[in-house]
């Protein structure tokens, strides 16, 4: 793994080292993961963080584990903790980190938030090869929720491409209803856990809730996925 040699990197620098291998990091990605113990920059006397070479390698490793394999963070940190007590190194780590996922796990990274899009009605309608009347049945169901200001996003699209999918087997919009109300029931767990940690007063409060609720609604997805496999199992053993 290459890392850069020179010392007490700023922040900023660290993020455009990084960039190129992964697109979606930010600044506030890297201090919630200081936050979380997992990278301890040394500070300035006046409070400016100052990254190493081995801070980089550090926050590359945690970066790659979630996006290649998956892994929440309490089991980075404690690879992480293995390799600083000298049981694992992190080469070792690293070809772990880079194994296959099993089947039928979601990954954390499916929930985090890209560049936002933003598409009227009309452009959703040919985005989507949806007829109007369509896409307002959606709306009307709640299936599909344009934002204050009436636009959309790329969710949209392939929640619609979805729904016509589905349709096409027979079903009709109302019978979707039922994933909306389930998907409702679900972010509402989400945010009793989630919530009460964006509201403490702390710094970098509101971005360890995100990832808690990033990682919380992959899982919740992955044990929606195995119940509904055990589900159709039994109904077709019948």
């Amino acid at each position: 793994m290459t890392a850069p040699q020179q010392q007490g990197m700023s922040i900023g620098t660290v993020l455009e080292i990084l960039r190129p291998n992964f697109p979606d990091i930010t600044i506030s990605k890297i201090r919630f993961l200081e936050a979380e113990g997992l990278v301890t920059p040394e500070r300035t006397p006046s409070g400016y963080r100052r990254f190493s070479a081995a801070d980089c390698d550090r926050l590359r490793f945690v970066l790659s584990a979630q996006r290649d394999q998956y892994l929440p963070l309490k089991v980075i940190k404690e690879q992480l903790e293995a390799i600083d007590s000298g049981v694992a190194s992190l080469g070792a780590a690293q070809h772990q980190a880079r194994s296959p996922r099993r089947l039928g796990l979601v990954a954390p990274e499916e929930f985090r938030s890209s560049e936002p899009t933003r598409m009227s009605r009309k452009d959703l309608l040919v985005k989507a090869n949806c007829e109007d009347a369509f896409l307002s049945e959606l709306i009307k169901s709640g299936l599909v929720v344009p934002s204050k200001s009436g636009y959309f996003d790329d969710s949209a699209v392939t929640l619609i491409e979805t729904a016509k999918a589905m349709c096409e087997f027979g079903l009709e919009v109302r019978h979707l209803r039922a994933y909306r109300l389930a998907a409702d029931r679900e972010a509402a767990l989400i945010a009793q856990v989630a919530g009460p940690v964006a509201n403490r007063k702390d710094v970098g409060a509101r971005d360890r809730a995100q990832e808690l609720a990033t990682e919380l609604a992959a899982l919740s997805l992955t044990l929606h996925t195995c119940l509904v496999k055990s589900a159709v199992s039994s109904v077709l053993d019948r």
